[in-house]
C-alpha cells in the first residue's frame, strides 16, 4: 500500500497561483489530480506517467495548470496559475501501482484531499 498526503492548497484570489503537492510513501507508476467541487462530481484534472514524457490536462485547466514530477522525492506537484472562483474544489492526488495506459480512469490509491478556494 502506497499513501499519499497532499499540500498546498490554501485560499487565493482570482488570478493568483497555488502549487501542489502530493507526496508517496512507495514507488508509484503514473499519477494524477483531480478535484471535486461541493454539489459536483469528481472531475479530472491531470495526469502524468512515470517518466514525465506523456501528461494529460482536462479541457477546463488546460494552459493554466502544469503538472511535474520529481522521482527521486516520490513526488508530484500541479502549478496552478490563472486561478478562477470556479477553481474551487477539494483537490486529490491519485497514483496507480502498475502500468496501465495513461487515459485509463483507474487509480489504485487515493489521498485525502487539500482544499483550493478562490475567490473574486
Amino acid at each position: 500500500q502506497v499513501q499519499l498526503v497532499e499540500s498546498g492548497g490554501g485560499l487565493v484570489q482570482a488570478g493568483g497561483s497555488l502549487r501542489l503537492s502530493c507526496a508517496a510513501s512507495g514507488r508509484t507508476y503514473a499519477m494524477g489530480w483531480f478535484r471535486q467541487a461541493v454539489g459536483k462530481e469528481r472531475e479530472f484534472v491531470a495526469t502524468i506517467n512515470v517518466n514525465g514524457g506523456t501528461i494529460y490536462y482536462g479541457d477546463s485547466v488546460n494552459g493554466r495548470f502544469t503538472i511535474s514530477r520529481d522521482n527521486a522525492k516520490n513526488t508530484v506537484y500541479l502549478q496552478m496559475n490563472s486561478l478562477k472562483p470556479e477553481d474551487t474544489a477539494v483537490y486529490y492526488c491519485a497514483a496507480r501501482n502498475s502500468f496501465r495506459p495513461i487515459t485509463s480512469e483507474r487509480y489504485d490509491y487515493w489521498g485525502q484531499g487539500t482544499q483550493v478556494t478562490v475567490s473574486s
